[in-house]
């Protein structure tokens, strides 16, 4: 039995503006009064995992602990199956500047340049969210959309690699797409889905 998450304050371990908008928008019918690890100047742990779940729950055990409140991570990434999964869990990394900060436009162009030889467009985004409790307890929820990589990238929405991923079915990128029309089919929201019936409504 997944252990429930009751109403209060809640950490949302990230420092990536774009995901506490999208994580703080799907909590909001739940009354959590959500705080960013950004905005508490909470550092940001060493992501030394090889799974999204993993590496989500470094970062929310370390929020939790360090403010001692439940704390909710996000470990997200790209993959592309012609590069054998990758950037993966290296998403971020792929668009890490030399003196700092990241370019996603550059981390998309990388991919394409990459990927451009081979027939096979599929492409997924991967979410795992990890809840944990300043005793150490976790819950972890990995939820996926498939689809295809596109270059050029589409669209100013979003964040990340969204520019240059159209899911199963559509014909609009994640860069193109209305927020409410991306939240209802994302790897975000579909982790959520879990989170939710097991933590928030169980």
């Amino acid at each position: 039995m997944a252990r429930r998450l009751e109403g209060g304050r809640l950490v949302i371990a990230t420092h990536n503006e774009g995901k506490r908008r999208e994580v703080a928008e799907l909590l909001q019918p739940y009354g959590m009064e959500v705080i960013a690890a950004g905005a508490l100047g909470l550092p940001v742990p060493e992501e030394t995992e090889e799974s999204f779940l993993g590496n989500a729950r470094i970062k929310a055990l370390a929020a939790a602990r360090a403010t001692g409140l439940p704390a909710l991570a996000d470990d997200s990434g790209f993959s592309v199956a012609a590069l054998g999964g990758d950037p993966g869990v290296r998403t971020a990394d792929w668009a890490e500047l030399p003196g700092g900060g990241r370019d996603y436009a550059m981390a998309m162009a990388k991919v394409a340049a990459l990927a451009q030889a081979f027939a096979d467009r599929h492409a997924w985004f991967s979410c795992a969210l990890v809840l944990a409790w300043p005793d150490g307890h976790s819950e972890g929820f990995l939820g996926e959309v498939h689809g295809s990589w596109i270059h050029p990238p589409r669209g100013e929405r979003g964040f990340g690699y969204d520019p240059m991923f159209v899911p199963e079915g559509g014909t609009e990128s994640f860069g193109e797409m209305e927020p409410a029309a991306k939240h209802a089919i994302s790897h975000r929201a579909r982790a959520f889905a879990l989170l939710r019936a097991a933590c928030l409504e169980g």
